[in-house]
């Protein structure tokens, strides 16, 4: 099983001018321990169930080019874009910029976002749903178009959206033969169908269960469309609530699980399908916890079939 990390806070000691020593370091740690991609948020304001939305957010895509810069070995992406904060060219370009730099490490995440308040906040367009799936998928096609070739297929798109007059990219991204494109979101019409047409990954949420039945669902779409299922690899999102004071045996009543709770959990969604799990390791910038997580979770992860 692949494992990532997700860094989805910036609430830590020091303050704004600590952000950048910190995540350098967490990076770099995460980078060295070994985790097979390392993801930010495509947020603007903190989101529920996280914090504040006063509490500091980083932009995602600046957020990344300086992560690859403390990096050497993990792949880097958001999880996930939300479609209408970038027109496609620039989700294109930038997400190029990120994988020649990075030396080919770039994923492109996208999905139809959801977040109307931060959006109406900061003056972001926001379209109702329809139109942000029409948004999301002319921005797959254009994006099969511009990482195609030596630099792109340099044709003209229409689209009900957009319209783009050369799909020129140059230079062309070093992942070949594209960077991965992820798709998030687990709505089974059209989000997984659109994974199924477009898509080199998924991400979904929730239980073993639900992710199995989420992944039976883009089975079924990728018969439709006469793909082969075994091309898309199955991501799904979870929060890790590590402890870390005490032994072997300090779990929920230490402030979290055990290293062996964490392995059985997540294991049972390999169980259930995935093949790589993000973990949204809290208080990440506690070197004990990121540090226990990788001494004795990522290995037992890295060896589940």
């Amino acid at each position: 099983m692949k494992v990532g990390l997700q860094i989805s806070s910036f609430t830590w000691p020091g303050g704004p001018e600590a952000i950048g020593p910190t995540l350098a370091r967490i990076v770099r740690d995460a980078d060295d321990a070994g985790f097979d991609s390392i993801w930010v948020m495509d947020h603007f304001f903190q989101i529920r169930g996280n914090g504040r939305i006063e509490e500091p957010m980083l932009e995602g895509m600046t957020a990344l080019g300086f992560m690859a810069a403390h990096s050497a070995r993990a792949r880097l992406g958001l999880m996930v874009g939300g479609v209408p904060y970038r027109h496609p060219g620039l989700w294109i370009k930038a997400t190029t910029t990120l994988d020649v730099l990075s030396g080919g490490r770039a994923w492109l995440g996208i999905g139809a976002a959801w977040n109307a308040e931060e959006s109406r906040a900061l003056a972001i367009p926001f379209p109702p749903l329809g139109e942000r799936f029409e948004m999301l998928e002319e921005t797959l096609q254009m994006a099969h178009e511009m990482f195609a070739g030596e630099r792109g297929s340099e044709s003209s798109f229409r689209g009900r959206q957009f319209r783009a007059e050369r799909l020129l990219n140059s230079p062309q991204s070093l992942s070949r033969p594209r960077v991965p494109i992820m798709v998030g979101g687990g709505g089974e019409r059209k989000t997984l169908r659109l994974v199924a047409q477009y898509a080199d990954a998924c991400n979904v949420f929730g239980s073993p269960e639900a992710i199995a039945r989420k992944y039976r669902i883009l089975d079924g779409h990728c018969a439709d469309v006469g793909r082969d299922p075994g091309e898309i690899e199955r991501s799904t999102l979870q929060d890790v609530r590590l402890a870390v004071g005490g032994g072997a045996g300090s779990g929920a009543g230490a402030g979290g699980e055990t290293p062996d709770e964490v392995v059985e959990r997540l294991g049972e969604l390999a169980d259930a399908g995935a093949q790589h799990v993000v973990v949204d390791l809290k208080a990440v910038h506690e070197p004990a916890r990121l540090e226990r997580f990788a001494s004795q979770v990522l290995p037992q992860l890295h060896g589940l079939q």
